[in-house]
């Protein structure tokens, strides 16, 4: 008899599993993780990871994004920075700058705001957000 090798969970990644803020969700406050975040639900405030973040179609985010990889679908009404590449898909809405090594961009998708790309632009952006944090924690 041959036993069945479980599967991966799709949710799982190499940092771990991925938060998910379901539809019909409300978040207010900000979100730090390591790992992967998608936004079915609406979040107002700031997304920081080190990880991917994907907005759904039916997501809303108020707030900035910081992260490693970004999928967007749904609405962002905040600045974003991508250190690799930034994916703004087909009916996505976002009103914010963009700071992000690699941008693509669905032809229906809808940006207002400023775009800097490059990694080095995107990587000066992640190390003043990480100054201004520790100036405000104490720790500098």
């Amino acid at each position: 008899m041959m036993l069945k090798k479980p599967t991966q969970n799709p949710i799982e990644n190499a940092a771990g599993l991925t938060t998910i803020v379901a539809a019909g969700t409300e978040i207010s406050g900000k979100i730090n993780s390591n790992g992967d975040i998608r936004i079915d639900g609406t979040l107002v405030g700031d997304i920081r990871t080190s990880g991917k973040v994907l907005v759904g179609a039916n997501g809303q985010v108020q707030g900035d994004i910081h992260a490693h990889q970004a999928d967007i679908m749904g609405k962002v009404n905040g600045n974003l920075t991508v250190v690799e590449l930034l994916s703004l898909k087909a009916n996505s809405e976002v009103k914010g700058n963009l700071f992000t090594g690699q941008l693509l961009v669905d032809p229906s998708a809808a940006f207002n705001g400023e775009c800097h790309m490059g990694k080095a632009e995107a990587m000066a952006q992640v190390v003043a957000i990480q100054q201004e944090v520790q100036t405000a924690s104490g720790n500098v």
